[in-house]
């Protein structure tokens, strides 16, 4: 299978014997600063930018029996850009719930009289959801994990998920409101 890169410039090729082995550790060490910068310039947000960083270095690793060892520069580059606006794309079509800060908001309150208020507000919140809307609540905003994991965890797809967080969040917007 060959992906055409630039001007007739096959990124992948089928294995031959001229192909050469890639130190993915090497390439890390040598270029990850500049793929962390190319990153951080198209996604404008560190964290991401690492995690996408991360991301391009798995997909060297993925491939590396099929990379040539030539140009590592321009290939990291390309696979960093590829990384972050597909990433950039995922996020315009799916997008996370702005009102999802409000709910780590309340499930993160620091002092006593806030934490008291938060229960309270939850206590009635979680009454006027369905148990497993309380437990994708708290498996996404408290546990960190991504509308994938947690779906797998609760047996709904992700799309079911994101309308439980959308109907809680909607829920605890009117119950703030009151």
């Amino acid at each position: 299978m060959t992906v055409p890169v630039g001007p007739g410039v096959p990124l992948f090729r089928k294995r031959e014997a001229s192909l050469v082995s890639i130190d993915v550790e090497a390439y890390y060490r040598r270029y990850g600063p500049q793929v962390l910068r190319r990153c951080r310039f198209l996604l404008r947000d560190e964290e991401r930018a690492v995690d996408a960083m991360h991301d391009v270095f798995v997909q060297l690793l993925r491939h590396q029996d099929r990379l040539k060892n030539s140009a590592p520069s321009s290939l990291l580059h390309q696979i960093a850009t590829r990384v972050c606006l597909n990433r950039l794309r995922g996020a315009r079509r799916r997008p996370e719930d702005r009102e999802d800060e409000l709910v780590l908001r309340i499930a993160s309150a620091g002092d006593t009289e806030a934490r008291t208020v938060a229960r309270g507000l939850l206590s009635r919140l979680f009454g006027q959801v369905p148990a497993s809307s309380r437990d994708i609540a708290v498996l996404h905003l408290v546990d960190g994990m991504t509308l994938e994991e947690t779906a797998r965890e609760v047996g709904l797809s992700v799309s079911g998920v994101r309308k439980r967080l959308r109907a809680l969040s909607s829920v605890l917007q009117e119950l703030e409101a009151a």
